[in-house]
C-alpha cells in the first residue's frame, strides 16, 4: 500500500460535484462525480435554487469513492480544498440551511437555501446599489451584477419578514463549505472588499457575514484546526486534516493552469515559468458560464470588468475578472433548439459519434463544396450577438439580449451546422472584445490558458486562438484543472500555509503550483490572411451590434413613455 501523502480537491459546479485525489506531484490517482440538484420556477425563469445538505451529502460520496477506488487510507490524506460557483448560502445563526424560496417559508430553516449565481431576481437591488455612487463600485467595473451576492442579500431583505433577517447568516458557497469543514471557522475572499458597504446595506455590523473578528484569508490558508470530528466522519477523513481557505471555482482553474509549461509540436518547453509571467496568462475558465481572470501587481481599474481584487491568491497581487455568463449554456441552447436537432441525434447514434464531431464533419464538406476557403468564410454572413443571458463583461448590462443576423428559410441539419459555428465565433468574438478591453486599461495578456468543459472542443479552441490571435494552452485533462485548483490549496494548506513575508508565500504556493500543473498543449494562430481579414470585420460587426442594440431599446423605451 502507498505510504505518500495525498491531497483533495473538491469542485461544486453548477450541476455537479466532483472530487479527485491528487499525489504530491499532480497526478490524479481517483476522481467520482456526483450530480446536484437546481430547482426553478415555472414562473419565473429568473430563479436558480440548490441546496448546501444535498451539495454536502454529493460531496462525502465523492470523496468515499475516491477513498475506495484508489485503495487509500484516510491517514494518507494530508490535505483538501475546495472550490464552488460563486453562489450565495445562506443559513441561520446555528449554522442551519435558510429558505431563499419566495413564498411564506422564506427566512424559515428549508433545505433550499443557495441563490445560484445564474439567478438574476436581484434585478431591482442591482440598480439601487448602482445608483449609490459609493467607491465600492469601483472595484467592480463600475457596476455590480445582479448575479453577485450583494444585491441578492438585499433581496431577501427586502422579501422576508423583517423579524428574520437578523437570524440568517450569508456566505460564499465555497467559503460555508469551510465553515461547514471546520465546524464554524470561516474566512470571507472576494467580499472582503465589500463589507463595509453591505454593512451600510443590509447588515448588523460583520455578524452575518461570518468575519466578526475581520480575519480574511488568502488562498489555501489554513482555517481554523482543519476538519471537524463530525467532518471528518461525514467524509470519510480523519480529524484534523488540513483545510485550505476557499477559492470560487474561476479561480481554482487559474490557480490550476496558469503555472503550466507547455508541449510545442510534443515537445515539452522546458523553460519554468515564474509568478510575474502569471500578469501575461489569461486563464479562460469555460463551461456553462465562462470567466476570464488575470492578476497584476497594480490595482488596474477596468470599467465591465470586475476587480480589481487585492490579495484573492497571492498578497500583494490584484485580479480582474471579465465573464461571459451564457457560453456552453448557449452552444446547448443552439443545438436543442434547432428543428434539425432529432435529427442530429440520429445521426451522431449512427456514426457513433459525439453531436459535435458530426457538426464538425459537416461544416467542413459544406466548406469544401461552396469553395469557401475557411470556415469564416462559410459562415460570413451569418452574425450571432451571444448575450441571451445578459452581459456581464464588459460592457456590464444584463438587459443586453441575443441576436441572429441572416437567417434563411431553412430548419435543416446544414443550417443547424452553420449557427453552430457562427455561436462559437460569437463566443471567441466577445473573448477578443474582453481581451482588447482587458490591454487597453493595463493589462499585458498574450496569451490564453484555458480549463472546464469547453477546452475539449478543438474546433472552438483554434477558434479562440485565431480570433484573439494569440496562442491557446490547454489542460492536460479539461475537466481536471479546476478540481486541482482545489487540491493545491489542500495541500498549501497542509504544509502551513506558506512561511515568512508576503514575498515568502507568495514563492511558496507558486512552487506548489509549479510542481502540481502538468504541461498543456499549445493551440497557435493558424488564420490565413483572408480569414484574418475576415474575423476582423466580424468584429468590427459585432461591436456594432452593440450600439444598435442599446440604440434601438432606448428608442423602444422613449416610445413607451
Amino acid at each position: 500500500m502507498s505510504t505518500q501523502d495525498y491531497y483533495v480537491g473538491v469542485d461544486v459546479g453548477t450541476g455537479s460535484v466532483r472530487a479527485s485525489l491528487l499525489s504530491k506531484d499532480g497526478t490524479v490517482v481517483a476522481s467520482a462525480t456526483q450530480d446536484t440538484q437546481t430547482w426553478r420556477d415555472d414562473n419565473d425563469h429568473r430563479i436558480f435554487e440548490q441546496s448546501t445538505t444535498d451539495i454536502w451529502t454529493a460531496i462525502s460520496k465523492t470523496i468515499r469513492a475516491c477513498l475506495t477506488d484508489a485503495q487509500i487510507s484516510p491517514k494518507l490524506v494530508k490535505g483538501l480544498g475546495f472550490d464552488a460557483t460563486c453562489s450565495l448560502a445562506v443559513t441561520d445563526l446555528e449554522g442551519e440551511p435558510v429558505s431563499v424560496t419566495k413564498g411564506k417559508d422564506l427566512g424559515l430553516r428549508g433545505e433550499r437555501n443557495i441563490v445560484l449565481w445564474a439567478d438574476h431576481r436581484a434585478e431591482k437591488e442591482a440598480d439601487l446599489i448602482n445608483t449609490t455612487g459609493s467607491v465600492v463600485l469601483d472595484y467592480v467595473g463600475g457596476r455590480m451584477s445582479l448575479e453577485m451576492e450583494v444585491p441578492k442579500i438585499l433581496w431577501l431583505k427586502n422579501n422576508m419578514p423583517a423579524e428574520r433577517f437578523p437570524n440568517c447568516q450569508f456566505f460564499d458557497l465555497p467559503d460555508f463549505l469551510t465553515y461547514r469543514a471546520t465546524e464554524g471557522h470561516n474566512a470571507f475572499m472576494l467580499f472582503s472588499d465589500m463589507q463595509m458597504f453591505i454593512c451600510q446595506l443590509v447588515l448588523n455590523e460583520y455578524v452575518q457575514m461570518g468575519a466578526a473578528e475581520g480575519q480574511v484569508l488568502t488562498a489555501g490558508m489554513p482555517v481554523g484546526t482543519g476538519l471537524s470530528k463530525q467532518a471528518a466522519e461525514e467524509l470519510g477523513l480523519l480529524e484534523g486534516t488540513a483545510v485550505g481557505s476557499a477559492l470560487i471555482d474561476a479561480y481554482a482553474g487559474w490557480l490550476g493552469t496558469v503555472a503550466a509549461r507547455y508541449k510545442k509540436d510534443g515537445v515539452l518547453q522546458n523553460e519554468t515559468p515564474d509568478l510575474q509571467e502569471s500578469k501575461r496568462r489569461l486563464a479562460v475558465i469555460a463551461g456553462t458560464s465562462t470567466c476570464h481572470i488575470v492578476q497584476n501587481p497594480s490595482d488596474i481599474f477596468v470599467d465591465g470588468v470586475w476587480g480589481p481584487y487585492k490579495d484573492p491568491v497571492f498578497r500583494g497581487w490584484w485580479m480582474n475578472e471579465g465573464g461571459q455568463s451564457s457560453t456552453g449554456q448557449l452552444i446547448d441552447f443552439m443545438l436543442t433548439t434547432h428543428p434539425a436537432y432529432s435529427k442530429l441525434e440520429q445521426v451522431a447514434k449512427e456514426k457513433q459519434q459525439n453531436k459535435h464531431e458530426v457538426l464538425e464533419e459537416l461544416l467542413e464538406q459544406l466548406r469544401s463544396e461552396s469553395g469557401a476557403s475557411s470556415l469564416t468564410e462559410l459562415t460570413k454572413d451569418l452574425h450571432i450577438y451571444p448575450d441571451f443571458h445578459g452581459n456581464r463583461s464588459p460592457i456590464a448590462d444584463p438587459r443586453m439580449r441575443g441576436s441572429i443576423t441572416g437567417l434563411e428559410l431553412s430548419s435543416s441539419l446544414p443550417d443547424l451546422a452553420m449557427k453552430y459555428n457562427a455561436t462559437l465565433e460569437a463566443i471567441a468574438l466577445q473573448t477578443r472584445h474582453i481581451i482588447a478591453v482587458l490591454n487597453g486599461r493595463g493589462h499585458s495578456i498574450s496569451s490564453i490558458y484555458m480549463s472546464g468543459g469547453q477546452a475539449k472542443n478543438l474546433a472552438l479552441m483554434q477558434l479562440f486562438a485565431n480570433v484573439c490571435d494569440m496562442p491557446v494552452v490547454l489542460p492536460q485533462d479539461h475537466a481536471a484543472a479546476v478540481v486541482r485548483g482545489a487540491a493545491i490549496l489542500g495541500r498549501f494548506a497542509a504544509e502551513g500555509g506558506g512561511k515568512g513575508d508576503d514575498v515568502d508565500q507568495a514563492k511558496a504556493l507558486w512552487n506548489v503550483m509549479v510542481e502540481m500543473t502538468p504541461a498543456g498543449t499549445i493551440v497557435l494562430p493558424n488564420a490565413s490572411p483572408k480569414e484574418k481579414k475576415l474575423l476582423n470585420a466580424k468584429f468590427k460587426i459585432f461591436m456594432e451590434t452593440i450600439d444598435i442594440q442599446r440604440r434601438w431599446r432606448a428608442e423602444m423605451e422613449e416610445a413607451t413613455q
